[in-house]
């Protein structure tokens, strides 16, 4: 018979085993909860992949209003969606570990009744927001799913949309467009936030009166802009160029000469901090001029702007890169029926530009389409001044000097892949630091007079600052379908090739980086590495590694099921 003692002590240790049982249970239960109020994370990824950049942490610290984000991406999907999707919540609770003003809830657009889902649909379209026809395999059929990978930040009345997908080209594979689209997540987001949270709107102006593209020409690119930023037209004869009424001035392909007095205005205009986009055309040189005379000697456009612009730093030179990665245009082969017949065929004037740098104007960008675009020289400054190629021609092009005779017999013959042989000739340069003034040791007084009336000073050397020239003028000219009707074509869409070059993306994030002083853009150079999988490998080391994965969980829970046992009958076994 056992003793009270011992019934006392047996009674005793089971109590104190269902204390301990509580307690960690309670223990875990603390965890869990605190886990879900403080999100956190240790980044061993050899890019940082899951650390947020400088600028990125300030604008969330310094958020003081509720955000609330729509994430348009839920339901079933295939490997990449699934990863894009994931990588999506990872970020939002990354920004939500930094700032708890960050809300979000993923949400199926696709849920509901029929008449709810195309109500919800057409509310998204008016928006501007579209999906995307995903293909979807299953049991071996095919189907056609509509999903929006689209998340919407909101902050009180004000909603911007924001598209998780970067858009799919032949160069890429799909693995690859979805990599880029993770990686732009951080940037995209932090872009948005600081959108809702700036008060007011930042004016760009783009100059006239020196024959610069028109209102229809730059419709595309402004009407993405204005959704964040005011645009107009200023002619520099009537106006005082302020910086800080003005955060951007883009000079695009003018074709008449800048007088001394406006060029004097742009140059003070730099030096007080103001931002400069040149959109300069060199030689005057015209496919449609082409077309109604068969050949065309393109001449320089008289337009007084070369010492502004060597004084900075930047020569363009009078010339035309002729390059063999280009676009295509249309051209007359035989008679069809009663009707002519066209056929594609490169043009080398026309080059398709694939950005090669990890600078964040141009990272992760497809390749942009440049219109008779000349090569840039770089030239020693006495100021300091960095000075970075954001595009530049393929290895395989050359360079044709004025006087050229423009004509088509140069699409007759195959190219001799020899003879395009000067590599890559810069076509697109950025420019950071500080600017030498065009007119020093040369001002008049009625320059300085004229300075003085709107209660500024003579600068020599400007603050710190940048300016961005590009030898094209059309990169950021949408095509006009019909002038009577004032439609045209989307910026960067070719009509002949069916095609959407990245002119439009360039033009936004050139000038989404000359404006930000937050510097939210260098979240754009983040890389995430994609690390496929050697399918050859995998597929002659499937069974082994099915065997791996099965056997080895079975064999440490058969492992710890004996070391229970074991450490139980020790226990209890007298």
């Amino acid at each position: 018979m056992p003793s009270k003692f011992s019934r006392f002590m047996a009674l005793s240790r089971r109590n104190q085993d269902i204390l301990q049982f509580f307690l960690l249970f309670g223990i875990l239960i603390f965890f869990n909860l605190l886990a879900n109020v403080f999100y956190t994370h240790l980044d061993l990824t050899e890019e940082k992949r899951f650390t947020l950049t400088r600028p990125t942490k300030e604008l969330l610290r310094s958020l003081d209003d509720r955000i609330y984000v729509q994430v348009l991406l839920q339901g079933d999907f295939p490997a990449g969606f699934k990863r894009l999707q994931t990588a999506t919540r990872e970020m939002l609770d990354d920004f939500r570990s930094v700032s708890g003003y960050i809300d979000y809830k993923f949400s199926d657009p696709n849920e509901g009744s029929v008449e709810e889902i195309n109500a919800r649909r057409k509310s998204l379209a008016e928006d501007g927001i579209v999906p995307v026809n995903l293909r979807v395999a299953d049991q071996g059929e095919t189907s056609q799913k509509i999903i929006y990978p689209v998340a919407i930040f909101h902050i009180g009345n004000r909603r911007i949309p924001v598209k998780l997908l970067e858009n799919e080209s032949p160069s890429l594979s799909p693995d690859e467009v979805i990599n880029n689209s993770v990686s732009l997540l951080e940037y995209k987001f932090a872009n948005a936030i600081k959108k809702l949270v700036t008060p007011g709107k930042p004016i760009i102006l783009f100059t006239k009166g020196h024959g610069e593209l028109d209102e229809l020409q730059t419709a595309d690119l402004e009407a993405s802009l204005q959704q964040f930023y005011e645009t107009g037209r200023v002619a520099l004869d009537s106006v005082q160029l302020k910086p800080e009424n003005i955060a951007l001035l883009i000079v695009a392909k003018p074709r008449f000469a800048f007088s001394e007095k406006d060029k004097f205005k742009i140059d003070q205009f730099v030096m007080n901090g103001g931002k400069m986009l040149w959109l300069v055309d060199r030689l005057n040189a015209d496919l449609d001029s082409m077309r109604t005379t068969g050949q065309f000697v393109p001449a320089d456009y008289p337009l007084n702007i070369e010492d502004l612009l060597f004084k900075y730093g930047i020569r363009i030179q009078p010339d035309l890169v002729v390059d063999l990665e280009c676009t295509k245009i249309p051209l007359r082969v035989g008679q069809l029926g009663n009707g002519p017949q066209y056929d594609l065929f490169d043009w080398y004037y026309h080059p398709a530009v694939l950005p090669n740098s990890n600078h964040p104007v141009v990272k992760n960008l497809d390749r942009v389409e440049l219109k008779f675009c000349s090569s840039i020289d770089t030239i020693r400054t006495k100021t300091p001044l960095k000075k970075t190629i954001l595009l530049a021609s393929s290895p395989y092009s050359r360079l044709q000097f004025s006087p050229i005779s423009l004509n088509f017999d140069i699409m007759r013959y195959e190219p001799d892949p020899s003879k395009f042989n000067k590599g890559k000739q810069p076509v697109a340069v950025l420019m950071e630091g500080i600017f030498p003034s065009n007119y020093e040791n040369r001002v008049s007084e009625s320059m300085v007079e004229g300075l003085h009336q709107i209660g500024q000073d003579y600068k020599s050397q400007s603050v710190a600052n940048r300016m961005i020239v590009v030898s094209d003028g059309d990169v950021a000219a949408n095509t006009i379908r019909d002038p009577s009707t004032k439609s045209y074509w989307p910026l960067g869409f070719n009509r002949f090739e069916k095609t959407t070059y990245a002119n439009k993306e360039l033009m936004l994030n050139a000038i989404e980086y000359l404006i930000d002083a937050s510097g939210v853009i260098e979240a754009r150079t983040k890389e995430v590495k994609l690390r496929l999988l050697d399918n050859v490998k995998a597929k002659s080391e499937q069974s082994y590694w099915q065997t791996l994965n099965l056997g080895i969980p079975l064999l440490l829970l058969a492992l710890f099921g004996w070391l229970f046992m074991w450490l139980r009958k020790r226990r209890y076994g007298k």
